[in-house]
């Protein structure tokens, strides 16, 4: 079981490689796949570029990520100061219709959901979300 937390006081777009290697670093020592790390340092990179471009208007901002592991369980926590917003509540695109005539955006929440085996969202009460991304994980070992 590991715990990990990274605090980013005004986190920009050019944080997200510091983001993507603090999770790495945070689950290699659990010889997890190489397509459940994928999934995972996707979701966790997707979500923390919404919260950038859309909570906080392409501004700095204060995000927190805490990712805990236990059995075969990767839980990411995602918190920010950003105005509520549940993601869980975004409806899928609409994946029939060409990709040059659908309207631009909203295909990240859906590949969160598919690379994640869960995604809750509270609203905090001090203010912002907490985005909690749950992945179950196959080890090398198997």
């Amino acid at each position: 079981m590991g715990n990990g937390l990274l605090l980013l006081n005004s986190a920009v777009l050019n944080d997200l490689e510091a983001i993507r290697s603090f999770t790495n670093d945070q689950i290699k020592s659990l010889d997890i796949s190489e397509l459940d790390t994928y999934d995972i340092l996707l979701a966790t990179t997707e979500a923390v570029t919404n919260i950038l471009l859309h909570g906080y208007q392409n501004q700095p901002g204060w995000i927190e990520i805490e990712i805990r592991t236990q059995d075969n369980l990767v839980t990411i926590l995602i918190r920010d100061k950003a105005p509520s917003f549940d993601p869980t509540q975004v409806p899928p695109p609409a994946l029939e219709i060409p990709l040059e005539e659908r309207p631009l955006g909203r295909m990240g929440v859906y590949l969160i959901k598919q690379c994640m085996d869960k995604m809750l969202h509270r609203d905090l009460p001090t203010g912002g979300n907490e985005l909690t991304l749950v992945k179950k994980y196959v080890s090398n070992y198997v």
